[in-house]
C-alpha cells in the first residue's frame, strides 16, 4: 500500500509520460507496495485532473477482459478506465500515430446506455434494458509504461492502458438485434489492415459474453460511488488479439450483422 504522497507522485510520472509521450519504468518497479487499490487510486488523480482541465467522462472501458489475458496477468476480474470526451476519435480524421507511445487497436462492440445502470445487483439483463444502441468500435489502447511490461498495477493506474474509441455508423437496438437473430455473446469480427485480415475473433472471446462485463462494470464502479450513466459508452472488452497501428496503416474492422468501424493513423 502507497501512502498518499508516493500515489501522487506515480500520477505525475503518468501524466507527464502522456504528456511529452515519453514512457516511464513500471509503477511495480518504481513503488515496490503498490497494489490495486494504489492503482485505481492513480488513475483517479489523473482522471480528475484531467475533467478539472474540461474534459468530461463519456463512459468506461472494461480491459483484461479474456481468460487468457487473466492468466497473463494473474487476476480472476477483469479492470477498468475512463473514456473521456477527448477520447472519443472521429473515422473521418486520421489519428496522428506520434500522438501516442505504443499505439494498439483493438475490436469491440460498444453499449451506448439509454438509461443509468443500477449498481449493486446490476444483471446482464439490466443492461439490455438500458441499452439504446448496440454500435462496433475499435479501442485505441497505448501504454505510458516502457515497452508494455505491465503488470495489474501498472495497467489500472495508466487508466487501463485506454487511449480513444472510434464508432462506426450503425446503431442496432439489443432488440433489434435479437428479432435478426444476432446474439450479442456470439458475433463473428474481423480486423483488416489495408485489405490484408490481420485479425479475427468472436464476442464470446470476452468472458463468454460482453453484456456479462457491462453488468460487472455496473457492480464494481458503485463500490467506487460511480454509476454508468444515460449516454455513457461502454467498450466491454477486445474480441482480437491487439493489432500495433504505425504510421501509415488503415483499419477496418466488420461485424457480422453490425456493420463496420474504420481508422486511419497518419
Amino acid at each position: 500500500m502507497l501512502d498518499s504522497t508516493q500515489r501522487s507522485t506515480a500520477a505525475g510520472l503518468l501524466w507527464a509520460a502522456e504528456r511529452d509521450m515519453a514512457p516511464v519504468d513500471p509503477l511495480t518497479e518504481s513503488f515496490p507496495g503498490i497494489d490495486v487499490v494504489d492503482a485505481y487510486e492513480i488513475q483517479l488523480i489523473n482522471i480528475r485532473r484531467k475533467i478539472a482541465a474540461g474534459a468530461r467522462v463519456r463512459g468506461h472501458k472494461v480491459g483484461l477482459s479474456s481468460p487468457v489475458m487473466q492468466q497473463m496477468m494473474g487476476v480472476d476480474e477483469p479492470d477498468y478506465g475512463h473514456l473521456l470526451d477527448s477520447m472519443v476519435l472521429s473515422q473521418e480524421t486520421p489519428i496522428a500515430a506520434g500522438g501516442y507511445c505504443y499505439p494498439r487497436i483493438e475490436v469491440e462492440i460498444g453499449y451506448i446506455l439509454g438509461a443509468p445502470l443500477p449498481g449493486a445487483g446490476c444483471t446482464e439483463e439490466d443492461v439490455l434494458a438500458a441499452t439504446e444502441y448496440i454500435v462496433p468500435s475499435l479501442e485505441l489502447i497505448d501504454s505510458r509504461i516502457t515497452n508494455w511490461q505491465i503488470k495489474l498495477p501498472d495497467t489500472i493506474a495508466d487508466n487501463a492502458s485506454s487511449a480513444g474509441v472510434i464508432l462506426g455508423e450503425a446503431r442496432r437496438t439489443p432488440a433489434e438485434l435479437a428479432a435478426a437473430g444476432i446474439d450479442l455473446a456470439n458475433i463473428d469480427a474481423v480486423l483488416y489492415s489495408g485489405d490484408q485480415e490481420v485479425a479475427r475473433g468472436n464476442t464470446s472471446a470476452v468472458l463468454g459474453n460482453p453484456t456479462w462485463c457491462v453488468a460487472w462494470l455496473a457492480r464494481k464502479v458503485a463500490g467506487f460511488g460511480v454509476k454508468l450513466e444515460a449516454g455513457h459508452l461502454i467498450i466491454p472488452g477486445s474480441c482480437t488479439r491487439a493489432i500495433d497501428a504505425t504510421p501509415g496503416t488503415s483499419f477496418r474492422a466488420e461485424f457480422a450483422g453490425l456493420g463496420s468501424v474504420t481508422a486511419e493513423f497518419n
